[in-house]
């Protein structure tokens, strides 16, 4: 199925009242993004799909982020950096720079009609 087919379909189930303007909005950025990642190479979309969770953190989003990117629980990640941390150091390191270069999960904002 190609894109343009995903998005009719998805217009027209809007249109009929299945999906609210939010659930549209945000499968019809689902769509896209994932158009996107299928054109780049396996490590660059990785990358580019890395963003800081809005909704799920603690901190500054980072393990959020990765746990959305990587299908891993939140957990996981945070539980990893606490162990580096506590071991040497490390954790703690590559966190702050995470939360300083890894941008924030874009707000998908409803056009305005």
């Amino acid at each position: 199925m190609s894109t343009t087919d995903d998005l009719t379909r998805l217009a027209d189930l809007h249109r009929s009242g299945a999906l609210s303007d939010d659930e549209f909005a945000q499968a019809k950025a689902r769509v896209l993004n994932e158009r996107v990642l299928r054109e780049q190479p396996p490590l660059a979309g990785a990358l580019n799909g890395l963003h800081r969770s809005r909704s799920d953190r603690w901190l500054g989003g980072v393990c959020g982020g990765l746990a959305q990117a990587s299908g891993m629980a939140p957990w996981l990640w945070r539980l990893g950096f606490a162990l580096f941390t506590f071991f040497g150091g490390a954790g703690l390191l590559v966190y702050l720079l995470l939360w300083i270069f890894v941008p924030q999960e874009p707000v998908w904002v409803p056009a305005a009609r």
